[in-house]
């Protein structure tokens, strides 16, 4: 479950994690400073090439992991179509999905250990702060950012597949079905990494 690793080997791989998360800070301050949908979609552009330039399969990973968005893409679509405003509509979609990509990006060529170590080193001077004896020491917090981040991925993909499933068995569309599964996969996959952690002496 833990390992979102993309197995194509990038020169990105190679990256300190702490230079992947600035870069993504970087680009992700650079998106919300845009407020037109030219250069975010010159931005968006930039970043498919990039992801191109590692290779097709590479790149199609990438694009399987945005399908989650396109629930959310349609609701904003119609809402600022029905409101007369698709210039604004088209400015949100191009920044939804470059940063998304963007982040997918990092999280695809960066190991969750490295990522864990980065987190670890940023959240350091809460133990200065004395916060540590209230469980908010730097490795727990590092490593529930890290799991967040990895989950996120995890819990979409297992959704896909809980729906592809239920249509297998049922010309009805998945609707509401999929919550039970998916909150029992869900729960099912953090009582693995929760055993696997205390296998491994806990996250102090």
């Amino acid at each position: 479950m833990l390992t979102l690793t993309s197995p194509v080997d990038t020169p990105l791989h190679r990256w300190p994690a702490g230079a992947k998360l600035a870069a993504l800070c970087a680009v992700t301050v650079l998106l919300f400073a845009l407020d037109a949908p030219l250069p975010l979609a010159l931005c968006a552009g930039a970043a498919g090439l990039l992801h191109l330039a590692f290779g097709t399969a590479f790149a199609a990973h990438a694009l399987r992991l945005l399908r989650p968005l396109w629930p959310f893409a349609a609701v904003i679509a119609l809402w600022h179509l029905w409101r007369g405003e698709p210039q604004a509509g088209a400015t949100i979609l191009l920044r939804l999905f470059t940063a998304v990509a963007c982040a997918n990006l990092v999280t695809m060529t960066t190991r969750l250990s490295d990522m864990i170590a980065t987190l670890e080193r940023l959240a350091a001077p809460l133990s200065r702060l004395g916060l540590s004896r209230l469980g908010l020491s730097p490795r727990a917090l590092s490593l529930a950012v890290a799991l967040v981040i990895r989950f996120i991925p995890v819990l979409s993909r297992r959704i896909a597949q809980i729906s592809e499933a239920i249509r297998a068995r049922s010309a009805r569309r998945p609707g509401h079905r999929v919550v039970l599964p998916a909150t029992l996969a869900a729960l099912d996959d953090a009582e693995q990494v929760a055993q696997a952690l205390r296998a491994r002496g806990g996250a102090g």
